[in-house]
């Protein structure tokens, strides 16, 4: 059964870039690093209200050609202003890839995606699900 998510991973041929760009995204440092801080092939970040793992991993390791263009599967995380995260996804150098779009007959769920620079796809959503969740988890 799935159970969830429980870390993204995406590739860079710049793992350092990479990891200082979504220290910037995120507001926190990597937590994890291998083998080294200094040189790392791996970088791994905790966040959010659930402490998603989101893993930044060497393109020369991945499964699959990485190239110049957007590649893998949108996650969209959840965000509470859609607009001001796409607009401070752009102001740090990410690209358009959609914008904001209203999924459904006005139910609340809009999302939009971007292009990070390293060519990974960054999925944001504005999802009253997860907020009803998150509040019957609180109590």
């Amino acid at each position: 059964m799935l159970r969830g998510f429980a870390t993204v991973s995406f590739y860079a041929a710049d793992v350092k870039a990479a990891r200082e760009w979504y220290s910037k995204l995120l507001g926190i440092e990597a937590y994890y690093a291998v083998p080294s801080a200094e040189e790392p092939a791996y970088v791994e970040f905790r966040f959010g209200d659930f402490q998603c793992e989101l893993g930044i991993i060497d393109a020369k390791y991945a499964p699959h050609q990485v190239g110049n263009g957007p590649s893998g599967a949108i996650v969209s995380w959840h965000v509470d202003d859609l607009e001001g995260e796409l607009e401070r996804l752009l102001e740090l150098g990410a690209r358009l890839n959609e914008g904001i779009v209203e999924r459904g007959n006005n139910t609340g769920f809009r999302t939009a995606s971007v292009v990070d620079p390293f060519g990974n796809l960054i999925g944001i959503m504005s999802n009253p699900h997860y907020l009803e969740i998150l509040a019957g988890l609180k109590g």
